[in-house]
Order: structure tokens, then sequence, then C-alpha cells
């Protein structure tokens, strides 16, 4: 059985290949639009069914795995930054607050009209906020792209003071409930997951108790 993750995220494709299927990658032609008066996990499900769905016609035997994340700080959806000056007002709005990543996972397809959808959530509790911490962290550029405007994988997690959650749904990709989706679906994962929960092989997992 073929598999396709419907997304570019470099963090999706590392996290995935750590489970030890084989998978081709694709470009989804869905374009996500971020509303501000929907709830982050409601959006996160619908672009993540949209993105497995949008697929199927291309690929109408492959299973196809779309997936996508969001985060809200109390009534706020926050998506990715436009920009740095956008990067900087999220950080500051989050510093010393608790927000919620809703990571949804959706696989569709192989010759089937279902599509399963899951979602994964974590709570994240950023440390007060730092002038010097803040400045170079933007000064790295790894704020751009992300959801909430940091990378828990990447230099972010300096940022972070706890997290409450299953940390590869923090990164993009809730791994246990991916391995568990696609067994359902007939496709056995070669990676002992709980052993790969175990010793953490990604950046900064080992940081976070999850």
């Amino acid at each position: 059985m073929r598999l396709i993750l419907a997304s570019t995220s470099p963090r999706r494709k590392e996290l995935l290949t750590l489970l030890g299927v084989r998978f081709d990658i694709v470009a989804p032609p869905f374009v996500e639009q971020v509303a501000p008066n929907r709830s982050a996990e409601q959006q996160a499900v619908e672009f993540a069914v949209g993105k497995a769905k949008s697929c199927i016609e291309l690929f109408p035997d492959a299973l196809i795995l779309g997936s996508d994340t969001l985060i809200s700080l109390g009534s706020e959806v926050l998506g990715k930054p436009a920009d740095l000056a956008d990067a900087e007002s999220m950080l500051r709005r989050m510093a010393g607050q608790m927000h919620k990543i809703f990571t949804a996972v959706a696989l569709a397809g192989s010759g089937t009209e279902s599509c399963e959808v899951q979602v994964a959530e974590v709570s994240v509790t950023m440390k007060p906020l730092n002038e010097e911490a803040l400045a170079a962290y933007l000064r790295t550029g790894d704020s751009l792209g992300k959801a909430g405007a940091y990378s828990i994988q990447g230099g972010g997690a300096a940022l972070i003071e706890r997290i409450e959650g299953d940390y590869t749904a923090a990164v993009g990709l809730p791994l246990r409930m991916v391995a568990e989706m696609l067994r359902k679906r007939g496709m056995s994962c070669p990676v002992d997951v709980d052993q790969l929960y175990v010793h953490k092989p990604y950046p900064n997992w080992n940081r976070f108790n999850s």
C-alpha cells in the first residue's frame, strides 16, 4: 500500500520517517486561511482533512496522510506569523502564559471515501518574558513558518518552561496516534513505537517529559 504525506513540512517528514514506513511527499493543492472567529481545534481538523482529501483524485489508490497544527492562546487562534514583527508580537503575548497546541491528523483514500481524523492537544507554558532571549531568538529567523512563531525542536525550546502532552504533537505529527491510525488501515510500522518514546530520537525531545 502506498502512503502519501500531504505536507511539505520538513518536520512532519522527519517525524514520519521515525516510524520506519515508506512514503512519498506531495504538496497538497489546498489553501488554508485562519479565521479568527473559529476555534483552533476546529480549523486544524478542517485543514488536515482538506489537505488529505485534496490529494485523493491525484492518488485514488494511496493512503493519504494530512496534518495541521494551530495554537490557541485564550480565545485567540495563532497560525504562522506574517513576518518578524508579527512573530515578535505573538511571542510577547505568549510569554509567561499557557497556550494550547492542536495538531489534527487525517487519513483518507486507499479506495474508500472515509476519512478518519483525530486531534492531539498539548499544553505549553512559556517562560516569563526575557528581552535578550527573545531578541536572540528572533535574530535566528527560526520563528518564521512556525505556528505560534516558535519551534519547540529548535531554538524556541529555550522560551518554554514545560509542556503537558505528546512532544511529537507539539512538533507537528503525533507519532503514537499516527502509528495506530495506520495500523487500523492495514499498514504496520516496523519500528517499536514504545521504544521510540523511550529513546526520543528527535531534537529537544529529551528536554521535555512527554
